[in-house]
């Protein structure tokens, strides 16, 4: 059952691949011994001195009911908050155990893969087509292979570069292979596709893209979070960014901010030059932006409207900058834990709808909040990355 036991560290470390997962999936539809899985829990012993709230019958009811739903058609970069800790606590304190009677002896030395090592909140990672990922590293200059070996693109300091110079593979290949970059807060990271097509991507966002655009057909990427694009005009091939809230983005060539972060009640689209059309899937018609128009998504009336906009405001964040301009202070506390990766907390409610003008260069946090304390009065306590507003 070693096999099975490697499968299970694989899946709570978030490093199994699709085909990994549907094996692992199998044995538990089919297999009526769970005792391996009962063996490989019982170090919750000494997971307990850890965390005392931990429950080894709600953590295995937990993961077999999320092993059994989870259809694995994308392997996810981050699995629920609950389960992370539960599985940093089995390897740090069960390693040790596995160790000496020998258990998973190969599973950190398998050649094959990629990256076997867990991505955590604080590193950029990049997802590949099997579910295999790696860490990316800033100002690094490596080759990115596939897990053939294949040099798919490379890394250039803080981006990713795709391209047929730098591409060995899926040249003449008629079938999109998809890679996922994910950015986490406090950070951010560029890419070029394989087209030309530069994208920004801001704190806390995903970009999924193929390592090669097809010779015909639309140039489709999905975005979750943010992303600045300077799409490279190719007018048989247009470009589409697909949301999750099933809007679609469709330019030809064009400068443009994306921001389309799950929390947020809108999506927003600024156009800096260009054209692009805004279409809800669903419906015919698409509304057309002008450049100095930002076209805002509302996900609950599923509808949308344009307004003129200075566009700097919005595009600020790719130089590093806060530019916030009639933005409620609610609004700019989801981006400043964004931006500089903590978590707020506003017991001041009487300042919440507020609205704020400011502009801030690559300030430390420190200066953000003195900003807000001495100017209007609003008090503030850190305490490591938790910031309470008083």
């Amino acid at each position: 059952m070693q096999k099975i036991e490697k499968l299970i560290v694989k899946y709570l470390t978030d490093s199994i691949s699709k085909k990994e997962w549907e094996e692992l999936n199998l044995w538990f539809e089919q297999s009526k011994d769970t005792q391996t899985f009962r063996e490989y829990i019982k170090i919750n012993y000494a997971i307990e001195d850890l965390m005392s709230e931990f429950n080894t019958e709600k953590t295995k009811k937990l993961i077999l009911e999320k092993i059994k739903k989870d259809k694995r058609s994308v392997i996810t970069l981050r699995i629920t908050k609950y389960l992370k800790y539960a599985a940093i606590a089995v390897l740090l304190v069960g390693l040790g155990l596995m160790y000496e009677q020998d258990y998973f002896s190969d599973l950190f030395n398998n050649k094959n893969s990629i990256n076997t090592t867990s991505p955590n909140d604080d590193t950029i990672v990049l997802e590949h087509e099997d579910g295999n990922f790696e860490i990316i590293s800033e100002g690094e200059v490596v080759e990115i292979v596939n897990s053939n070996g294949e040099v798919i693109g490379k890394q250039e300091g803080n981006r990713l570069i795709y391209g047929d110079s730098n591409t060995n593979s899926n040249k003449d290949s008629e079938e999109l292979i998809y890679n996922q970059l994910t950015v986490p807060y406090g950070k951010r990271f560029e890419l070029e596709l394989s087209d030309g097509t530069i994208a920004h991507l801001n704190a806390g966002s995903s970009l999924k893209y193929p390592v090669k655009f097809l010779n015909e057909g639309k140039r489709e990427v999905f975005l979750v979070g943010e992303v600045f694009l300077d799409v490279t005009k190719d007018a048989k091939r247009p470009f589409t960014i697909s949301t999750s809230d099933n809007l679609d983005i469709q330019v030809l060539g064009t400068q443009f901010n994306v921001s389309n972060y799950p929390e947020d009640a809108t999506t927003e689209v600024v156009l800096v030059e260009g054209s692009v059309g805004l279409q809800v899937n669903g419906k015919n018609d698409a509304v057309v932006l002008e450049p100095g128009f930002k076209g805002s998504f509302n996900r609950q009336q599923r509808d949308i409207s344009t307004t003129p906009v200075i566009t700097s405001v919005y595009t600020s964040w790719v130089k590093g900058e806060l530019v916030f301009r009639a933005m409620s202070l609610e609004n700019i506390l989801k981006k400043l834990e964004r931006h500089y990766n903590v978590t707020i907390t506003n017991q001041n409610l009487e300042y919440s709808q507020k609205r704020f003008n400011a502009n801030f260069g690559n300030e430390p946090i420190e200066t953000v909040l003195n900003y807000f304390k001495n100017t209007y009065g609003i008090d503030y306590t850190i305490n490591n990355d938790k910031v309470t507003l008083n």
